[in-house]
């Protein structure tokens, strides 16, 4: 379990520096050790969060035929930028794009991170 979460926690450290990297409207500061709080959280939501949102917004997951999950995701990462004070998203279009290459990054660090 501890592994499982550390992977999730790695994956979220370098999807958001994929995200950093690629947009001009998102940026994540305190360097490295910003990176290790920011994607610490975003694990952790990732990992506890997440599924409890998925199982309350469930019907709207069904009638969207799964297209919820993303506003599920965008949340989870705004939520982590707020909680955490690291993360900076202009708008919502950098929140939009941040969220799909974080989501891409880490499903190819961590296949198995749903």
């Amino acid at each position: 379990m501890l592994r499982w979460i550390l992977m999730k926690v790695a994956a979220s450290v370098a999807a958001l520096w994929a995200a950093d990297w690629l947009l001009a409207g998102f940026s994540v500061s305190g360097g490295l050790w910003g990176y290790l709080v920011a994607g610490t959280l975003l694990g952790l939501l990732s990992t506890f969060a997440r599924p409890v949102l998925k199982v309350l917004t469930f019907p709207l997951i069904l009638v969207t035929l799964g297209l919820f999950s993303a506003v599920i995701n965008a949340f989870i990462l705004w939520l982590a930028a707020d909680l955490s004070g690291v993360i900076v998203i202009a708008n919502l279009w950098s929140l939009l794009w941040a969220t799909v290459i974080v989501s891409v990054v880490q499903t190819i660090i961590n296949p198995n991170h749903s």
